[in-house]
Order: structure tokens, then sequence, then C-alpha cells
């Protein structure tokens, strides 16, 4: 279409994984699917097309990150972007589609549109890089590299062409930092900045004595069957470096303490092996990328301190910590292996709600991990890094059942919470978890005394917390999205219960009622059926969904901004081409035979280059019912009104029938005319 413009700190582990393109499998428990890689290759041969569904810009191209095919043959493809060859950074998306492959709705990640304007920027690279580098010098002790690369940023309202500068180098603790800048390449202003890690803190050796999976050659090695394998760096604190796998002469690892070095190798491993069993056996991924592949464990034995580092090959999580007897605890594994299943999944940036997101998803999940292992040297509870004893008075670094108490975090939701530390904006996602686990009052749950309140002075039932692991996990691989915030983990959690239990369902409500407690901004979704409480029958009615339910000409659902939508960013705008075109959008919906007095309306602008009273293009709005297809009004470019006007129809006739509402556009050979339509509606009465 060619428009014609006119008018944790958890620091004794650190793990590193992978921004992988692998990602998740079918909710449930069910064990992945060996055609995964093929659906995920057969959908990138399909992308231009699926991207014209979409609404996309010329100029955009989707790169499929991940599949998830659900029981029933439904589909929800994870996408990132590019815009004329570059990386769009925040451009991802999931497409759900039905198993007949229409798609009925699509996350968006912040920026509906990736398209920018000019791809000449005015600041220059080394302007770009020198901004980066004066960032990062308040976060790193040394840098070891800093270079930008030219991309899209489309993680806030706008898209906008901008350097991604990241800088490489490690922290006065020793962890090893990967900062990114993200800077305005017209105006040069620091626009967003994150870090790929993500800090926590231990400081022991704890597990006991347990059963890790090991490799009989010439000696043991570390190695399971899986390939989570543990390394000893022998000191060194490059995030690089590979270390020599741990080896033992009768398969008898450590001696349980920090004397040892293979002691905090046992922790290390056994925290891996227990983490990857977890999501393999709860949540039905085989492991953080999803393909049966264990990640590594590095050991580093500093001058007071111990590390485990989990890891891929570029995502760092957690950092150092000044302690003699480390500790390397069950939630606190689940917790950094954690971070890189949200990577291999939704992505959630590091910063503002999403970063609160983040952290809140892998305390989630390390909790979850406590649970499934059950192990008698670590009772499993609600409390993060119990055993760590940070503040050296027995207290734990976080209370999921009243995050305030560790003196930072916040129990609610607000206005203001994106400006805080990841690790304390978490707060509410986990108040969240444990009402909708465990519910809210005084309570004692395997010899710990809870007590948990609500903001809204609600009594809370929880669902069980093996429902709660398996609808967040559900929300986090299918419905999040890079930016998502507080409001879009509300909706989408709604969404994932009604996935794995029903319309309706105790889980639903529960997930409903737990959030309201946590003061969560209302979403989009409820547990009842459709319609939508609004009455209106027809689907995505205000465009906002991109071309989602619509039927009709590629481009004609748009947020070009050569003219204005009613509101929101999205419209209906067809014609606008100044040459011979015809163009069409419609949705069919049943009407049911008790409506009182069905009704279509709109509301529409249209202006024109054209003049006289000769109608050259035209606009109808039509119904069709089986083989008949009746107009109810014809526009023009005579007569155009270039303010909006919401127009209205009966749709009496139709009771009891399922139609289709059809807008077709004419246009002639020159001389343009605009037809712009949204906010539609077809209501009962």
């Amino acid at each position: 279409m060619n428009r014609l413009r006119t008018g944790l700190a958890f620091g004794a582990l650190v793990a590193l994984v992978a921004a992988s393109s692998q990602g998740v499998a079918a909710f449930g428990a069910s064990p992945p699917s060996p055609s995964r890689g093929a659906a995920i290759a057969a959908e990138q041969s399909g992308s231009a097309a699926a991207g014209r569904a979409l609404g996309l810009t010329t100029g955009e191209k989707l790169v499929v990150k991940d599949v998830i095919t659900d029981p029933d043959g439904s589909t929800h493809v994870r996408y990132d972007r590019t815009f004329d060859g570059l990386r769009v950074v925040g451009g991802d998306l999931v497409s759900h589609r039905d198993n007949a492959g229409a798609i009925q709705s699509v996350s968006w990640n912040a920026s509906h549109s990736a398209s920018v304007a000019s791809r000449t920027p005015r600041v220059s690279l080394a302007s770009a890089e020198a901004a980066g580098a004066e960032n990062a010098a308040s976060v790193q002790q040394s840098t070891t590299a800093n270079h930008g690369e030219l991309v899209v940023f489309a993680g806030g309202p706008t898209a906008r062409l901008a350097y991604d500068v990241l800088t490489e180098g490690m922290r006065a603790d020793q962890t090893p930092s990967r900062l990114h800048t993200i800077v305005d390449a017209t105006t040069g202003a620091t626009v967003e900045s994150f870090d790929d890690v993500e800090n926590g803190t231990g400081n022991g050796i704890y597990v006991g004595t347990v059963t890790i999976g090991t490799t009989a050659g010439t000696s043991y090695s570390m190695r399971d069957t899986v390939g989570n394998y543990t390394t000893d760096l022998n000191g060194s604190t490059s995030s690089t470096a590979a270390g020599t796998t741990f080896t033992d002469a009768n398969d008898i690892w450590g001696n349980g303490t920090v004397s040892d070095r293979a002691s905090a190798g046992v922790d290390a491993h056994y925290g891996a092996e227990k983490t990857f069993d977890y999501y393999k056996n709860i949540q039905g991924r085989n492991g953080i990328w999803n393909n049966g592949v264990g990640a590594r464990s590095r050991v580093h034995y500093g001058t007071n301190y111990v590390n485990a580092f989990w890891d891929g090959t570029q995502m760092t999580y957690g950092d150092g910590a000044s302690n003699t007897h480390p500790l390397v605890e069950l939630d606190v594994a689940g917790h950094e292996m954690s971070h890189g299943v949200t990577e291999n999944t939704a992505a959630l940036v590091y910063t503002g709600d999403a970063g609160g997101l983040n952290e809140a998803t892998s305390d989630i999940f390390g909790t979850a991990v406590e649970w499934y292992a059950n192990n008698a040297s670590d009772t499993p509870d609600y409390l993060i890094g119990e055993e760590i004893n940070i503040n050296g008075n027995g207290t734990p670094l976080r209370y999921m059942d009243k995050p305030s108490k560790d003196g930072a975090s916040r129990d609610c939701w607000s206005s203001t919470l994106g400006s805080l530390d990841p690790h304390y904006s978490s707060g509410p996602l986990n108040h969240w978890f444990y009402l909708a686990s465990e519910g809210s009052g005084a309570k004692v749950i395997n010899g710990v005394s809870y007590n948990s309140p609500t903001c809204n002075a609600s009594t809370v039932t929880g669902i069980g917390r093996a429902a709660a692991e398996k609808i967040w996990y559900r929300t986090l691989s299918t419905y999040l999205t890079s930016n998502s915030n507080y409001a879009a983990a509300r909706t989408g959690a709604v969404k994932a219960a009604k996935d794995l239990y029903g319309v309706g369902s105790a889980q639903c409500a529960g997930i409903v009622a737990s959030f309201a407690a946590i003061s969560a901004p209302v979403g989009t979704e409820t547990c009842g059926t459709t319609p939508p409480p609004s009455g209106n029958l027809l689907l995505n009615p205000g465009f906002e969904s991109g071309v989602v339910n619509w039927t009709g000409s590629a481009g004609a659902i748009t947020t070009n901004t050569g003219r204005p939508a009613h509101t929101g960013s999205w419209k209906m705008w067809l014609g606008g081409n100044g040459v011979t075109t015809t163009e069409n959008e419609s949705q069919s919906v049943t009407i049911p035979s008790a409506a009182a007095a069905p009704a279509l309306s709109y509301w529409i602008r249209t202006d024109t280059s054209e003049s006289g009273s000769t109608a050259y293009d035209t606009m109808k709005v039509q119904v069709v019912s089986g083989g008949t297809t009746t107009t109810l009004v014809t526009y023009s470019n005579v007569g155009t009104n270039a303010t909006y006007a919401q127009k209205s129809f009966s749709l009496a006739a139709y009771k009891g029938l399922t139609i289709t509402v059809k807008f077709l556009m004419s246009e002639d050979s020159s001389l343009q005319t605009s037809f712009v339509v949204d906010d539609t509606a077809v209501t009962t009465g």
C-alpha cells in the first residue's frame, strides 16, 4: 500500500546463560516435542507472510525465537525483529493462533511499530561509545571492551534510531559486568541502561551428603548424563575462563567444608542438576535452552570467598562476596539459573517494572526448585537465602509472604515501583506468588511462621503452590515480552490460568484475587467468557492488536502516522493511494437471537485530493449473510469530513445469524481519497 501523505544480591553464585533462540515446550508437564526445531524452521520460512498478517511496515522482518504448540493444536510464536537489517531492541512480540492457524491475539512489546524514518545517525559511533563508557564508569572497576551497534530501539512508546553500547568489565567484587547503554542516535541522550548481570549473594557449603551425576573413566569427572558439568577456575577471575572439570579417583567428592575445593563443586553441581530436573519434570522444559543440554558450573576460590558460576556463553548472573564460608543454597541456585530461562523466553529487561518481574521470577522458581528437591539439609520454605545469614542475625535475604520485612522491598504495586532496584521492585510479585500459593493471614508451614497481609484488606485463599508455579511459567513463556509491566503480568497470568484450568476456574479466580491483593493494575483479561464485559461482539474492535481477528488487504490496518487514529495508535486506513486500488477489511460475528437492538457502529474520518461532485473514490460498509451482500452506506470523495464522527446502523434483520461485517474501498487512477475507520462495535442493545 502506497500511502500519499497529504494534510539478589546473591553473591556466591554467578550464572552465565546465553541469549539463545531456544525456548519453551507446550504447557503442562509433557516432554518437549522432538519436532520443535522443525516448527521454528517452518515458521521462519513463513515469516514474511506472518509479518504482513501482523501489519508490519516495509523493512520490518521477523526472526522466530520460539514456537509453543499447545495440546489442542493452537500455537504461540515468539518473534524478534529487524528493520532494514538493523537489530530491533525491544521489538519482540508473540503471535497467538488457533489450531487452524488464525491469529487470535498478539502480545506486543512496548512499540507495535519498529520502523524509523531514517537510518542515518546524527550522533557518531565514537560519541555513543564514549557515553557508554562514561555510564559504565560508575559500575565497573575495570573495562575490557566497549563497542556500539546501530539499532532500532523499540522498548518505548515510539521506535527510534539508537546505539546499543555494550561495555564489558569487572566490578570491584570481581563480578563480570555487561552494561548496555542505549544512546539516541539523533540527540545523543541516554535512553535506557541495563546490565546483563543480575546480582546475588552466598557464603558457605551447605547441601550436605547428596547424590550427584558423574562420569566414570580413568578417573571420575563431575559431569552428568545431560551435560551439566562443574569446573574449577583455579583462582581465575575471568568471565571467559573455562576452568578444569573436577575429577576424583573414588567418586566421593569433597569433605563438606570450604577447605576442600570439591565441596563447593558439589553444591554447584547438585544445584544445577535439581534445577534442570525441576524444569523438565514439572514444567516440561528441557533445560535452560529447552534443548536437553545442561549448563556448566565454574567454581572460583578467591582470597576469602568462593564463587560458583552457572554459565552458557553470554549472559552473566550473580556477584562475588567476601565471606569466609560461602553457601550455594538451593533456592539461590534455582534463582540464578532461572535468569537464563527468563532470558530465553520473555527476555525481561533488568529495569523498571520488567526488572522487578525478572528478579521475582527467579525468586519464584528458586523457591520452586527448593520445594522440588526437598533436601533434608534445606527445608523448603518461602524465604530467600535463609541459610546464608547475610545479615548476621539469622534472617533471610528476602521474604515472600511480606517482602517489606527486609526493610527495602515493597509489598504492593505503585506507579513509583519501577524506579527501585529490581531486587526491591520484585517484592509485589513475590508477595503475589505467596498469596496465590498459600493465601493471606497467619499460618505455619514446615515449621516456619508466616503472616501475609493484603494491600486491599481482602482475604485471599491460596490455589496451591503447584498451580501457581505452572501458571507463572505459562505466563512467562507464552504471554510476557521484554518490557512487560505488572499490568501485563496480571493479564498474562489470567490468560495462563484459563489455558491450564479453564474459564471460570477456581484457579483463575485465585489469580485475580491475589493480583488484586498486591494492588496490581487491572489488565484486559477476566476469568469469564467472551464477549468482553463491554458487550462488543467484535474482537480487536479498535485494531490495537494489529490485524488480529480481521481479514483483508495487507497494510490497511496500520499505525502509519499519515492519518490519526480516533483512539490509541492503530486504525483501518482504506484508500490514500492515488492509483487504481481495491481494498477491504472484514470480520465475522454471530448476532444472538435474543439481542434487543443489535447495531453496528464505528468512527470515521475522510479526506480527499479530488474536487467536484463526481464520486471517483468510494468506500462501502456492507453486511454479508449467506450469499447476500447488503450495503448499509456508501462514502465517497464527495462531502468528505476530516473530523471523526460516529455512525450507527441497525442489525436487527440479522438476529440469530452469523454475518460478516465488511468495509470495501475502491479508488480510481488519480488523486487520493482516504477513508479512516476506528473503534468499531457490534452491540446487542
